[in-house]
């Protein structure tokens, strides 16, 4: 490895590791040092559930009790039946206290039974010193303040110590009548919940603390709930984490103590099972976590990751090896090159060590695991797309190309091998093809004949026209009109190849709308003369592009596949044969027993099959010929949906040779390409099945809160990231490679995204289905009316408002007091832009051509003509 790919890695590992630093400095919190007065305390483990009596055992509770002994004092319980009606006995033998809670809901009979033997276990245990009937019954609107007066004054006759009921700090100052009734006043302050910061959340306690006293100046005031979260959603300025948590704690402790202020911190133990009915923040309040860690130390600095050393040092290690062998095997790139993405490369692992360390520190329902199962899924999809994004954004910006891309043309050449021209035709114009055969009439080089194959045409009106031209045009043109024939292009193609000259030795295709350069094969033919070489192909180019807005944008987004994806995989010999303008040597053609008619795609699956027996490809950059773009969106639409049908054909049929890990007949970088270049729109695919599920997932949401959780945040910031990248992107390659200014690229990428909802529709029914109906692109096609646009894109319309609509309930439903919500609806909306594309798309598509003159794009130069050839000497 040279010493600068070393440095490389050097210098990345260190800047991950400076990372996690920078985001874990310390910071400093008053210590504390003593006793906290007092704990809530529920034994519940991961696994226990009271709703549906999966109970820890008395052993267990022992355990944790035993665990507790010389951090706290005192106990409190929220109930005195089940498995914690031997709570007071075992904290007696720890040396602890007990505030002994009755639990009070909306089922009397329980109530009854909680009430007893509250009053039984206060009268057997001397170590029980408080009772509370009831916790925040009020505020649940389980019981009226009548109802619960009648259980307190009940419990009070019975009992000789104080009784009172747990409330918020709100409920006491609205209901004074209840004041009356308790021996004491026991309320919750939880700044958490009233979106108060973790920094101004202990100062605001005590104001709370300090109202409740100087309304009820007889009474003695006992926090009996006060904490912070260590997890869940963000509240307005409320963020849970472990170091706000650890910063309130001690805090707190050290003025409660200064004040002398009797308190209850919530709670020992993190509640895993009131994800199931609370979801947020319910299950995190614990000084413990549901395996019995301590979260965070009592003293010295704090760092918002305790372990983040482990996490470095583990995203540093995941990166190791991709990153040298990336480094030895990328030579050809700068410097700069090999750093963006060897730090693209650390970045990536960083993320996956983060998500996993995330997702291993949360409590999830059963609900919520099903939906993190298919965002992890859809994440780790996304994360191998972003790479593969990321390296074609590397090699094409730092990378010298060492394989040649450009024509060749040898004047002095004694020899021109005979090249037959196959033109394919169905239900086409006859004008349009016309005009094909005139330009081809045009060509320079000496030695070619042309084959016209018009199949299935049901009408002479069309056919016949194109058979007189070929007539006038001699005989080096033959025309050929087949009823009944199956097999689509491709059968067109192979009945060609029988009809073929025995003398040509390349077969060359052109779609029946392309106009040639006179100079097409003198300038590629010469490609051959290597023996090796199985087919040559010239760019898809386009002659129509200035018609209007609409063909504009589909210019340039297929430009940016000829001028960026192409060059790339040409370094590798892995181009796409694309049909049109391709050059095909008749003897690799035979060998490979010609087109398959299986296939809706038949180009890039023949050039497939020519690699697989060892041919070499030669991709010439420039362009030699120009057809018609799809005159509507449905058109634009139907040719990608055969284009991403067809590729999934291909993958069913060579996945083993693609997918192989052993050493075979396509090399590492073929394999690469063919399944990277796809990757993108099974991740279209994917999204769509995503996108299905989030719209559920939304209706759930606004619907039963307590059911269904916001997933981690952390996925949807990851997707809405890698969203951003791909932009950022495309407005980056496309000025630089494809020479568009940003308006141009702004509108391939409007062009892009309008087809992705019909390339997912085409990847998921390529994978269910084996046979598709051949989609043929028609040309020359009147431009639609207002209506028919909307129609276009009535599928994506029903999406985008459904995702609107999501996102706009997400918002009335939780407000902005939810940043959770706000990102999710935030992603919603996101998820929504490829349909708005198409929409906007399909808009801008029945804009009259005769808008065009506006001048809203710089006009597109055309292509000088060709200066005349000398013709090489005949064969």
């Amino acid at each position: 490895m040279r010493i600068s790919s070393l440095a490389i890695a050097i210098l990345v590992i260190a800047a991950n590791i400076a990372g996690w630093a920078a985001f874990n400095r310390p910071q400093d919190a008053p210590d504390w040092q003593g006793t906290i007065k007092g704990l809530s305390f529920s034994p519940m483990r991961p696994g226990n559930n009271p709703l549906t009596d999966t109970l820890p055992t008395v052993e267990q509770v022992d355990e944790d009790m035993a665990m507790l002994e010389g951090t706290t004092d005192r106990l409190r319980t929220y109930s005195a039946t089940g498995v914690l009606e031997n709570v007071p006995k075992l904290a007696r033998k720890h040396g602890m206290q007990v505030t002994l809670g009755a639990w009070i809901g909306n089922d009397p009979k329980r109530n009854e039974a909680e009430i007893r033997n509250v009053i039984k276990l206060a009268k057997a245990n001397r170590n029980v010193d408080r009772i509370i009937v009831g916790n925040e019954a009020l505020l649940r609107a389980e019981v009226t303040v009548d109802e619960l007066i009648k259980y307190i004054r009940t419990v009070r006759r019975q009992v000789k110590v104080p009784v009172s009921t747990s409330e918020p700090w709100h409920i006491w100052l609205a209901h004074p009548e209840l004041a009356k009734e308790v021996s004491f006043i026991a309320a919750h302050v939880l700044p958490y919940w009233e979106g108060t910061s973790a920094e101004a959340a202990v100062a605001q306690t005590f104001e709370r603390y300090d109202a409740i006293k100087a309304a009820f100046p007889s009474k003695h005031v006992a926090l009996t709930e006060v904490g912070w979260p260590s997890s869940g959603r963000i509240k307005r300025d409320a963020v849970p984490s472990y170091i706000d948590q650890a910063k309130f704690i001690r805090s707190f402790l050290n003025e409660a103590t200064d004040r002398d202020v009797d308190y209850i911190v919530v709670e020992a133990f993190d509640q895993p099972w009131k994800q199931e009915i609370e979801g947020g923040a319910g299950a995190y309040w614990g000084l413990f976590d549901g395996d019995r860690q301590a979260k965070f130390p009592f003293t010295g600095p704090l760092v918002r990751v305790p372990n983040w050393p482990v996490l470095a040092g583990s995203s540093a290690l995941l990166a190791l090896l991709p990153l040298f062998w990336f480094l030895r095997r990328e030579r050809g790139l700068s410097f700069s090159g090999r750093l963006f993405f060897s730090g693209l490369l650390q970045t990536t692992a960083a993320a996956v060590i983060w998500t996993s360390h995330v997702y291993a520190t949360q409590y999830v329902t059963s609900l919520s695991a099903a939906m993190l199962a298919m965002m992890t899924v859809l994440l780790a999809l996304l994360m191998v797309v972003l790479l593969t994004e990321g390296f074609e954004l590397t090699e094409v910006l730092w990378r010298g190309w060492r394989r040649p891309h450009q024509p060749i043309f040898d004047a002095f050449s004694a020899r021109t091998p005979k090249v037959s021209i196959h033109v394919p035709t169905h239900n086409e114009p006859p004008e349009m093809v016309i005009e094909t055969l005139n330009a081809l009439a045009r060509l320079e080089y000496p030695n070619f004949e042309v084959l016209v194959i018009d199949n299935n045409t049901s009408s002479p009106n069309l056919w016949r026209p194109v058979q007189d031209r070929c007539a006038e045009l001699g005989e080096r043109f033959r025309f050929f009109h087949v009823d009944g024939m199956k097999g689509f292009k491709a059968g067109a193609l192979n009945f060609a190849l029988r009809e073929t000259a025995p003398d040509a030795e390349i077969v060359g295709v052109i779609d029946s709308d392309y106009i040639v350069d006179r100079d097409w094969l003198c300038r590629l033919v010469p490609h051959f003369q290597e023996p090796e070489v199985g087919f040559v192909q010239a760019p898809q180019d386009y002659r129509d592009g200035h018609e209007s807005l609409f063909k504009d944008w589909c210019y340039w987004e297929y430009a940016g596949f000829f001028h960026i994806g192409m060059v790339q995989r040409n370094e590798r010999n892995a181009i796409i044969q694309h049909g049109t303008m391709t050059l095909v040597r008749k003897t690799a053609l035979e060998r490979v027993k010609g087109w398959a008619e299986w296939c809706i795609c038949e180009d890039a699956e023949l050039g497939l099959r020519l690699f697989e027996a060892g041919y070499q490809s030669v991709y010439v950059k420039q362009s030699f010929g120009r057809g018609l773009i799809p005159d509507s969106l449905a058109n634009y639409k139907g040719q990608r949906f055969r284009w991403a049908y067809g590729a999934v054909q291909i993958v069913r049929r060579h996945w083993r040779e693609l997918l192989s890990l052993r050493r075979g007949s396509l090399s590492f970088g073929q394999r690469y390409h063919f399944v990277a270049g796809w990757l993108p729109w099974v991740a279209d695919a994917l999204n769509l099945f995503l996108t299905t599920a989030i719209l559920i997932w939304t209706v759930g949401l606004v619907a039963d809160p307590r059911s269904f959780e916001f997933p981690m945040t952390i996925f949807v910031v990851a997707a809405l990231t890698m969203f951003s990248f791909k932009v950022v992107k495309s407005l980056w390659l496309y000025p630089a490679r494809v020479g568009t200014g940003v308006v141009r690229s702004i509108g391939a990428a409007i062009a892009g995204l309008a087809v992705s909802h019909t390339v997912a529709k085409a990847v998921v029914i390529g994978f269910l289905t084996s046979k598709k109906p051949f989609l043929r692109t028609p040309k020359c096609e009147n431009q639609p009316a207002l209506v028919r646009g909307l129609a276009m894109a009535w599928e994506e319309t029903v999406l985008m408002l459904l995702l609107w609509t999501g996102a706009g309930a997400i918002a009335a439903r939780y407000g902005s007091d939810e940043p959770e919500a706000m990102i999710w609806s935030a992603m919603l909306i996101v998820l929504s832009l490829p349909q708005v594309a198409a929409l906007l798309f399909a808009m801008i598509n029945v804009v009259p051509a005769s808008l065009a003159s506006l001048r809203l794009l710089p006009a597109r130069r055309a292509k000088p003509a060709a200066a005349p050839l000398s013709a090489p000497a005949a064969n």
